[in-house]
């Protein structure tokens, strides 16, 4: 989380072609056309030429689709986050399905578990209420036929579960992966795609790391989820797409690849798995 006093990272050096495959336009200050254009006018600077930009409450969902609109270069996901998983009564539920429908909408996310929150964060949704909201996610991604895109802090087992008492959709990605090797290679025999953010290059996430170096070429991708997580030596400065590169050259690093080429494999796995053009 930023914490508002540390100055907002320099533009790195550009590394083309990338796409943040999860970042929150809103909570990065964007309000109308014109900010969102700046941020991502900002990102396309150095190589951050496409952005997905995702909703974790109502309000969030229909700016989402508001700046995908606005400028070509967004794209949205909406959902409920799991701790709001409470207020998805009847109306939330239609307007949902009405929002995800927007040819815009490339996914629904982000959904799924978080077991950190419930008893730290007032008004956060119980563990029986994510669980139901979940599951009413996972048959929206299936009826509609976009991507599922999971949220996942400290609830691996059981997320796995509801997910194969449900039936996975076609396409899951998890955001921001922050598991270790065997929660990764659970997910990598299931197909699922894992998105790394900055805290893949932090000096405590030797787990996390260990788990970037197993997955496949072809399931992987890269996100900034700005403006949180902000990758090392930055940790604690507002996140922006136009910090991806330095999460992609870490997460590169850790993998023993190539940046550029990590830069050209994340990009053609975000067009595939989002439907992009």
């Amino acid at each position: 989380m930023p914490d508002g006093t540390r100055p907002a990272p320099d533009l790195p050096e550009p590394l083309a072609p990338l796409i943040d495959a999860h970042t929150h336009l809103d909570a990065c200050g964007a309000t109308d056309a014109e900010s969102v254009k700046q941020i991502v006018d900002r990102a396309e600077s150095v190589g951050v030429g496409r952005v997905v930009t995702i909703a974790d409450d109502l309000a969030a969902a229909r700016f989402a689709v508001e700046a995908a609109h606005w400028d070509e270069r967004v794209y949205a996901a909406t959902a409920l986050h799991p701790t709001r998983a409470n207020v998805l009564d009847d109306a939330a539920k239609s307007e949902l399905e009405r929002l995800v429908r927007d040819p815009r909408v490339v996914a629904v996310g982000e959904t799924g578990m978080d077991y950190y929150w419930p008893g730290k964060l007032e008004g956060c949704a119980e563990i029986e209420e994510q669980i139901e909201a979940f599951r009413w996610h996972i048959d929206l991604a299936k009826r509609v036929k976009k991507p599922l895109m999971i949220h996942n802090r400290e609830a691996d087992h059981d997320l796995l579960t509801v997910l194969l008492d449900e039936g996975a959709p076609d396409t899951v990605i998890f955001h921001c992966f922050s598991s270790d090797a065997n929660m990764a290679t659970a997910c990598v025999e299931e197909g699922y795609v894992l998105s790394f953010a900055g805290t893949v290059s932090f000096k405590n996430a030797r787990d996390l790391r260990e788990a970037a170096k197993i997955v496949p070429d072809e399931q992987i991708l890269v996100e900034t989820d700005a403006p949180f997580l902000t990758p090392h030596p930055f940790r604690g400065a507002p996140n922006e797409p136009y910090c991806l590169p330095y999460t992609v050259r870490a997460l590169a690093a850790v993998r023993d690849q190539n940046p550029e080429e990590l830069a050209q494999l994340c990009t053609q796995n975000a067009q595939r798995v989002y439907k992009l053009r």
